[in-house]
């Protein structure tokens, strides 16, 4: 079976490979590396290198075997841009996810440039979802880079939201969530930023999720906006994001 998910906004989760190195402010406090460490720790043999960046040969074809159709967010334990990674290993991942198409696939990176690079030579479906991170206003080139992908459906992952994001052009975006930091050290949101975000997407018809509050007790914050839950997606209609 794929390894379920508690993520909110996913069903499940592939690691075709682990480990990564940090880049910019959203890294500080990263949950991938404190679960590779614990993994590591429990002598998890997918860990032994802990979060040293590892691929998994083994673990390429695991989503042909998983019959039941899952949404499925590709790489959690690290990032499959990462410059590190071959460029023949992120094809070989692009083709799985191309054979076994009964899935829908959400890839999320840090990397944009990397990705602006490789996207001509990337065979893009309407069931691969791609994403990229930005936590402050100095990252937002990220979404410029995006923007210029071949992916069918683009979507912004807001986590952790660590300044105000305001003016932020959509077009294009097909999926915006939004999540505080949680765990040791989280840093604060303003729910102001949470708003104003939420009311651009409102504007631009996007679709708008909102993970969480955070925080080092997120269970006790939750996830409620305005006195309610924010569970939009974006959902397939003939090759085109609709919800």
């Amino acid at each position: 079976m794929a390894q379920a998910s508690a993520i909110e906004w996913t069903e499940s989760t592939w690691n075709p490979l682990t480990g990564c190195t940090k880049i910019s402010p959203g890294c500080k406090h990263c949950y991938a590396e404190r679960m590779a460490l614990r993994l590591q720790a429990m002598g998890q043999p997918n860990y032994a290198n802990g979060f040293d960046l590892t691929l998994h040969e083994n673990a390429l074809e695991l989503p042909l075997r998983w019959k039941k159709p899952q949404t499925i967010f590709v790489n959690s334990m690290s990032d499959l841009f990462h410059k590190d990674v071959p460029v023949e290993f992120i094809l070989r991942t692009f083709e799985i996810m191309c054979r076994a198409d009964w899935h829908h696939y959400q890839v999320l990176t840090k990397r944009s440039d990397r990705l602006a690079k490789l996207s001509p030579i990337l065979p893009w479906k309407p069931h691969i979802w791609m994403g990229v991170s930005v936590e402050r206003m100095d990252f937002v080139f990220r979404i410029e880079h995006l923007r210029r992908t071949g992916a069918v459906v683009k979507f912004l992952s807001l986590e952790p939201l660590l300044g105000p994001l305001p003016g932020l052009n959509l077009e294009g975006i097909d999926w915006v969530i939004v999540g505080g930091e949680s765990g040791p050290g989280a840093r604060p949101m303003d729910a102001a930023w949470v708003f104003e975000i939420r009311d651009q997407c409102q504007r631009a018809n996007v679709p708008f999720f909102f993970k969480q509050w955070g925080g080092t007790r997120k269970k006790k914050t939750g996830r409620e906006l305005d006195g309610r839950t924010w569970d939009e997606m974006p959902a397939l209609a003939s090759g085109v994001a609709s919800w």
